[in-house]
């Protein structure tokens, strides 16, 4: 799953979704006021739109899909990208291995790409080529795991993990706030990324605005229908009475389930993370204790295709003023439940 700094999240621009798709960058700044003659630069921004225009060849380079939103990202891209008559997109294969994906960029680097997109497996790891490409006069969309030093992109967009955490605490809360003594347990994901951090601080954060709901126990996963199941099992076993979990990712989710389903446990409600289609699915058919899922939408890797396109025809985003795209976009988590999640099944991933 991604990784970002809180730092990050707190100085970007906050957008819903993906707020720079690719009906979002209008062809210009709209209004049902009548353009004043007082403010040009609010009226005459070049945005970038759907009709062809310059031709712009963007490179993609990615981790190994070995994950379902990991999956995601590569499928959004290429259909973004294939959308536009003038984007030709140069797409890597992807790995998890540091200097594979090195190299794939630096070939990228060297066949003089318009733009580039890096989803890099490590974002610190990948800082110097970031820069590499930078100095090259190849603007950088650095993309959901942030590289170390902000000379290394052009712009950043990803998820908001700590953001995750606060709304699955909230969802929890609101849902428990009559119940008195009430108790909840976490099933978290990689205790070694930060992003995974960043959603147990998130989560209890929005917890102390609940004073009589208790988290009394936390299984880290790896995001794995295996460990999801194990870790799960785990949790049940320990605590006999709970009234919520929150799981961080919904492939683990799937294990998770079936260790509750193996344990006949129907007695609380759970909260997803991410946005599986999976996850949807059983939201809307409403006959398991998931309850809710909170998203990190992989719909970002389609903005990064929109802002790398506005960037390569030297436009900015519709709805905006400025004449450049944003420095940084951060995601919101929105809350899929029973009431919505027909809105956005068509975003859930495999």
């Amino acid at each position: 799953m991604p990784e970002n700094t809180a730092a990050t999240s707190r100085r970007s621009l906050l957008l819903g979704g993906a707020a720079v798709s690719a009906g979002a960058l209008l062809t210009a700044c709209t209004s049902n006021e009548p353009k004043s003659a007082g403010n040009p630069a609010a009226s005459n921004v070049p945005a970038a739109d759907d009709k062809p225009g310059t031709p712009v060849t963007i490179g993609f380079a990615g981790p190994q899909a070995d994950h379902g939103w990991l999956n995601a990202i590569n499928q959004n891209a290429k259909d973004r990208a294939g959308k536009y008559a003038d984007v030709t997109l140069e797409i890597t294969e992807g790995s998890n291995d540091t200097a594979t994906q090195i190299g794939q960029i630096q070939t990228l680097i060297n066949k003089k790409v318009d733009v580039l997109v890096i989803l890099p497996a490590d974002g610190k790891a990948l800082t110097q080529v970031g820069l590499q490409a930078m100095k090259a006069g190849i603007p950088v969309i650095n993309l959901d795991r942030i590289f170390a030093s902000p000379q290394a992109y052009r712009c950043w967009i990803g998820g908001d993990n700590y953001g995750m955490g606060l709304n699955a605490g909230r969802y929890i809360g609101e849902k428990l706030k009559d119940k008195p003594g009430a108790k909840v347990v976490e099933l978290a994901g990689m205790d070694s990324l930060e992003l995974t951090k960043q959603r147990t601080q998130g989560f209890d954060d929005a917890l102390r605005n609940y004073p009589h709901i208790t988290k009394v126990a936390r299984q880290a996963a790896d995001f794995t229908v295996e460990s999801g199941q194990a870790r799960m099992a785990q949790l049940l076993q320990a605590q006999p009475r709970f009234d919520a979990l929150w799981n961080h990712d919904d492939d683990q989710g799937v294990g998770a389930l079936r260790a509750i389903a193996q344990a006949g446990r129907k007695d609380f409600l759970m909260v997803g993370g991410a946005g599986a289609k999976s996850a949807m699915d059983a939201i809307k058919t409403d006959d398991s204790v998931l309850k809710a899922t909170v998203l990190y939408p992989p719909t970002m890797a389609a903005s990064a295709i929109d802002l790398a396109r506005a960037l390569g025809q030297k436009k900015g985003v519709g709805g905006m003023s400025e004449l450049e795209i944003p420095a940084s976009i951060t995601l919101y988590s929105a809350v899929v439940t029973k009431d919505n999640v027909d809105e956005y099944l068509p975003t859930g991933f495999n």
